[in-house]
């Protein structure tokens, strides 16, 4: 497991363009969601830690707003020919157990990670109802310890947008495992 943290994203930046098949067989663009106020893209897999820690957070996130027009997606940009776990069957399995109440896509070919900057996950990346980039940063400031929280960095930077704000300056980049790119060695 190669830490890394996610890179600094101009914000302000709109969103890009991406066609992904989701875990229900789904096609999913960045457009279909077009009436959320906020959009939150994670670029995570089944696999790491860091995303274990915090999946049924996230859950539990999407859950709590459900009825603002917040909508969560999950998008899995990692090799799985040497990281099986992350295969997009698995991803399947992974949905159904941990009831995953958001689309979660697979990126085959890596391009959208590549497009939107991600490089860890999870990676998380913020819209707001224009598409423009208003957070890229950490989750929150545990988490391997969600009962030791103290700051509840991406809930904060939610409810900014859909109170009509900007988001906190200074944010702190999220940190995980390194996407596994193709053809290289992590």
């Amino acid at each position: 497991m190669a830490l890394t943290e996610s890179k600094q994203i101009e914000l302000g930046s709109l969103i890009k363009k991406f066609s992904l098949k989701g875990a229900d067989d789904q096609i999913y663009t960045h457009d279909s969601w077009e009436d959320a106020k906020v959009m939150v893209i994670v670029f995570m897999c089944n696999h790491c830690p860091y995303v274990q820690a915090v999946w049924s957070r996230m859950i539990k996130l999407q859950n709590g707003y459900k009825y603002k027009n917040v909508q969560f997606i999950g998008i899995n940009s990692n090799d799985d020919s040497d990281f099986p776990e992350d295969s997009f069957e698995n991803m399947k399995k992974y949905v159904v157990e941990k009831g995953q109440n958001f689309p979660y896509l697979r990126d085959e070919t890596q391009e959208v990670a590549k497009e939107f900057g991600a490089v860890c996950t999870p990676d998380i990346f913020v819209y707001d109802g224009r598409r423009m980039l208003v957070y890229h940063g950490r989750f929150d400031d545990n988490w391997k310890d969600e009962s030791k929280v103290q700051s509840h960095d991406l809930k904060d930077a939610i409810d900014s947008v859909l109170a009509g704000v900007a988001p906190k300056e200074g944010q702190i980049p999220s940190m995980g495992c390194s996407i596994k790119w193709k053809g290289t060695f992590l």
